[in-house]
């Protein structure tokens, strides 16, 4: 881990530990965590009778050409659409600033030009397949995206104020750049809001731990999570900001660890490494 880096650390069995200027109670970018709370809504509104896990995303965006892909492909990483969308410039500056709603509509128009291989035969991690995602959830629901994931979502997890894709300016943190001042995020308030836009305290980021993967208050989580045998686990970073959070089904343990500054690989791997710590050993056989 890179000295001076601001770091903030959650777990079971531990207070936060913050460092170096980070705070647990500011608001931080949490990128593609958000992703593991899309696929909550989308599996909470399949429970209300919105829609289906398995609608075709024709369904709810007509636009869109038969290509067999399903809200489920989606959620899955398993669409057979790219990584990110076209022409976005990867982790250039402010890469997603120009991706609106009326460029998204542009490309589900074309989506049967834009897959790279038929749905359900492969994984690929894609941040376009969750906007595409966003935008079916907000037409099921007729609402926007925010408003849906709070009613479906955070009001029943009793986290509405501290998730959020319009964070209280008075309370941001996030990094500095030459002389102190402070650097501006990338815009993720578009059509990727979906995949990447919301921001929350760490605190609350480990409340969403302890309240989705430990203590299930909303059913089985979503397939959205990540998985490597008993964990579930999910990242996320931008250019200044990473988190790293996860628990294991068996014992319950989890870890939440939020950056700002460094390389995100070594979030990754300080979460994981926490998070064994915490899991004990098997005895001798």
């Amino acid at each position: 881990m890179r000295r001076g880096v601001p770091l903030c650390v959650l777990g079971s069995g531990r207070e936060v530990r913050a460092e170096n200027g980070h705070d647990g109670e500011r608001f931080v970018e949490i990128r593609s965590l958000t992703k593991t709370l899309t696929g909550t809504a989308l599996v909470r509104m399949a429970q209300a009778g919105l829609l289906g896990v398995d609608d075709p995303v024709r369904r709810w965006l007509p636009a869109a050409p038969g290509t067999g892909i399903t809200l489920r492909h989606l959620m899955e990483h398993t669409s057979g659409l790219p990584r990110l969308p076209p022409e976005v410039p990867g982790r250039g500056k402010d890469p997603y600033a120009g991706f609106g709603p009326e460029r998204l509509r542009r490309l589900v128009g074309r989506l049967d030009e834009i897959v790279e291989h038929p749905a359900g035969r492969e994984t690929v991690y894609s941040n376009l397949g969750y906007a595409v995602l966003g935008a079916a959830l907000e037409e099921a629901a007729g609402e926007p995206y925010p408003v849906l994931l709070r009613a479906h979502v955070l009001e029943p997890l009793g986290l509405a104020d501290e998730v959020t894709a319009d964070p209280p300016a008075d309370r941001l943190l996030t990094a500095r750049g030459w002389f102190g001042r402070t650097r501006a995020p990338w815009t993720m308030s578009g059509a990727i809001l979906p995949a990447g836009g919301l921001w929350a305290t760490p605190r609350a980021v480990g409340d969403l731990v302890v309240r989705l993967l430990v203590e299930r208050r909303l059913g089985e989580p979503a397939a959205s999570w990540q998985r490597v045998g008993r964990l579930r686990w999910h990242n996320g970073a931008t250019r200044d900001a990473s988190v790293f959070a996860g628990a294991f089904d068996d014992t319950g343990d989890w870890v939440v660890v939020h950056r700002i500054g460094g390389r995100p690989r070594t979030t990754d791997r300080l979460g994981a490494r926490l998070l064994m710590r915490e899991r004990p050993r098997k005895p001798p056989s």
